[in-house]
């Protein structure tokens, strides 16, 4: 299904000649751009509001998620990288970063989590 996508995405570029623009430092900006617009949708509501948006910022929300999408599938084929392996990859080394036990419940970042504490201690 990925790969399906990503010949789509090649193809829809090729045919406009578009590849001469897709280095990766013009992807990787354009992945921040679009992320920037993805976050503007939200920009000015409440939580509350953000988790029940509009149907206006439904369809803006989906037209940006799917940009990052896209660049970021863009960005990946032209590096060679698997966006799913890497996936993966990075959920194991986050395993090891964010052990279960030391990080369940608390907002710390790894290198101030120590083994066995909770949420409760990071309100300290």
């Amino acid at each position: 299904m990925l790969s399906k996508l990503v010949n789509e995405i090649r193809a829809f570029n090729s045919e406009r000649e578009w590849d001469q623009y897709h280095s990766p430092k013009n992807l990787a900006t354009c992945v921040l751009i679009e992320a920037a617009e993805l976050a503007e949708v939200f920009q000015w509501l409440t939580e509350e509001e953000s988790w029940k948006p509009d149907k206006k910022a439904m369809g803006e929300a989906e037209d940006e998620i799917a940009d990052v999408f896209i660049y970021l599938l863009n960005l990946a084929d032209r590096l060679g990288i698997d966006p799913v392996k890497a996936s993966h990859k990075k959920i194991l080394k986050n395993a090891v970063k964010y052990p279960a036990d030391a990080s369940r419940g608390s907002r710390l970042k790894y290198t101030e989590l120590k083994e066995g504490e909770n949420s409760d201690d990071d309100n300290n």
